[in-house]
């Protein structure tokens, strides 16, 4: 391994590179993702309230409760 001014040059281009094919990887299922809710919009799903289901999955039991509560208190308050 070379070592250019205090920098192990291997090592550096080994973490770089392995930055790389992840954010290749992201790329390709970024895009995997896109073709999925293309196919559910073409099936008559509306790809906007997926997301918005899918990011209230990800949350916990307690905090979906919270947020659910926190939008209908602030619903009654502008009357919609």
């Amino acid at each position: 391994m070379s070592d250019t001014g205090g920098i192990a040059t291997e090592r550096l281009r080994s973490f770089i590179e392995r930055v790389e094919r992840l954010e290749e990887d992201r790329a390709n299922l970024n895009a995997d993702i896109r073709e999925v809710y293309a196919e559910a919009k073409s099936a008559g799903f509306d790809a906007k309230t997926m997301r918005q289901l899918i990011r209230l999955r990800k949350l916990e039991p307690a905090e979906r409760q919270e947020q659910e509560h926190l939008l209908e208190v602030y619903r009654n308050a502008v009357g919609v």
